[in-house]
């Protein structure tokens, strides 16, 4: 038999799609407010991988991805995704979306985003998340599986990914030793 032990604390990320650098910059802001300091961010990219959010959002689409200092419990995923969900709601102008918000965390070996979407590789979280693994980090790289979508496949995306790994790497050292869980 197995000892249950309380999972790691793990490291907040949340990709940023907005329909313009001002919608960008006002969404920072918001989720500043929410999780704190700001510790690790890619720059933005033009989103061109995908013709998905247009009809909403229109084009010239930008990408940023950002990841917080403050170490979250991964039971908390579903309880971001409803609210960065409300944070699109509340940008939203005649009811299409300014922004579209992707919030995960990162462990030494994968990355978890959220989804309200139900599929055969998402796992049920809780009041309507899943939960998928998007990546995984296996040799030194993060590796695709086969429903990875391709932005978070592009060079911004890796560069990022690597150095918020490198940093939860140098935070988690510093973690105390996981308690037995009865």
């Amino acid at each position: 038999m197995g000892i249950r032990q309380a999972p790691d604390p793990v490291k907040l990320i949340i990709g940023i799609l907005a329909a313009s650098p001002q919608a960008l910059a006002e969404v920072r802001g918001r989720l500043i407010a929410l999780w704190g300091t700001i510790d690790g961010e890619s720059p933005a990219i033009p989103f061109s991988f995908t013709g998905y959010y247009e009809n909403e959002m229109g084009s010239g689409l930008l990408r940023q991805w950002v990841s917080f200092d403050r170490l979250i419990e991964q039971d908390e995923l579903s309880a971001i995704k409803v609210t960065t969900n409300a944070l699109e709601d509340e940008r939203a102008l005649s009811g299409k979306r300014t922004v579209n918000l992707d919030p995960g965390y990162l462990t030494l070996s994968r990355l978890v985003l959220a989804s309200t979407k139900d599929f055969s590789h998402r796992i049920y979280l809780a009041r309507g998340v899943y939960g998928e693994v998007t990546l995984i980090y296996k040799a030194g790289r993060f590796e695709a599986l086969p429903w990875t979508y391709p932005d978070y496949l592009s060079a911004a995306a890796l560069t990022f990914l690597m150095s918020v790994r490198s940093t939860y790497h140098m935070q988690f050292k510093q973690l105390p030793q996981r308690a037995e869980l009865r």
